[in-house]
């Protein structure tokens, strides 16, 4: 799919950045909230996907695997609005597309940077062998 861990960073950087400026353009000014203060609400919107902004720009593949966690919100809502509003279907649309674009991309970047790193996690198999070596002496 991807040739390298650069072409990784750069669709998960790029489509996590994407994703910030559509919800800004969404809940800002396509379709602002009309019964509430359409700043707040898009600031609301905007906040969690500024928590892990500062490790995504640097690249630390912990920070792409736990951003996994808030984008499922996200895709959440993005699949919600698609089958229950008609008038943001086509919104609702993106958001789905964007999110999965960086879901998968930060996943083949935490992975594959970890692995350059050295970093992983040991196999059951010997995590119990470990275990069992500690708990025998």
């Amino acid at each position: 799919m991807f040739s390298s861990l650069s072409q990784l960073r750069t669709v998960a950087l790029t489509s996590y950045l994407a994703l910030i400026a559509w919800v800004l353009i969404w809940h800002g000014f396509l379709s602002p909230h009309p019964h509430i203060n359409p700043v707040g609400v898009t600031i609301a919107w905007l906040i969690p996907l500024m928590l892990p902004l500062k490790g995504i720009l640097t690249g630390k593949p912990y920070t792409h695997a736990w951003a996994n966690f808030i984008l499922m919100f996200y895709f959440l809502h993005g699949l919600t609005l698609l089958f229950v509003d008609e008038g943001e279907r086509y919104l609702a649309l993106v958001e789905l597309v964007i999110t999965s674009i960086s879901f998968v991309s930060n996943i083949l970047y935490a992975k594959q940077k970890g692995k350059a790193l050295g970093l992983g996690l040991k196999k059951l198999s010997q995590v119990e062998k470990e275990e069992k070596a500690r708990f025998e002496q």
